[in-house]
């Protein structure tokens, strides 16, 4: 018998070692890297960043009233509103253009009228639109002065008080009016 020389096969899962394998990409090839893992936290650091320096530099404005904090309570002193309320004043305010008139309505008693008032008007939320301003007494409750309002319209909370800030009289109204603002002591002190 004769014998075939043997060949060698050739086992599938063995690669000879010259053989090419594939590449894979380096880390730095890959778009998914640079999105995922280094683009979205430098965006999100950069972000934080403008914030910081955003909140630091940008300020609430005060909030104009008697406002006092004790602990972490918020309280509201409304003795000036009890002492309007109790000296039964109250009155009605027209402004024209840059004109503002007050007149200011006192029970028969006994009531000392001031020589002028002090007005405080501020904007709902822009503390630049805010205006102080003092009106002069002319004659029977009626009292006068100026002011330059801004003309685009907004919400105002409006603050007529004696010179020596001891009693108020507060109104809410959007300027500019045509109307009559009036001022009436708050009700809450009623008694039932």
């Amino acid at each position: 018998m004769t014998q075939l020389p043997q060949t060698s096969t050739i086992n599938p899962t063995t690669q000879p070692k010259n053989s090419k394998q594939p590449i894979s990409k380096l880390w730095y090839k890959n778009y998914m890297v640079w999105i995922f893992v280094i683009g979205l936290p430098v965006v999100v650091v950069i972000a934080c960043i403008f914030f910081i320096i955003y909140s630091v530099q940008i300020k609430d404005s005060v909030v104009r009233d008697d406002w006092y904090m004790d602990g972490k309570t918020l309280y509201a002193d409304v003795s000036k509103d009890k002492l309007a309320h109790d000296l039964g004043l109250n009155g009605a305010m027209h402004i024209q253009k840059n004109q503002v008139n007050f007149q200011l309505h006192t029970p028969p008693q006994s009531f000392s009228m001031p020589n002028e008032l002090k007005v405080e008007i501020s904007h709902a939320t822009q503390v630049q639109k805010d205006r102080d301003f003092t009106l002069k007494h002319s004659a029977n409750g009626n009292f006068s002065g100026t002011v330059e309002l801004d003309q685009s319209a907004g919400k105002y909370y409006i603050i007529v008080h004696n010179p020596e800030n001891s009693w108020r009289l507060r109104s809410v109204q959007t300027l500019p009016t045509d109307k009559k603002i009036d001022f009436k002591p708050l009700t809450s002190f009623d008694e039932n």
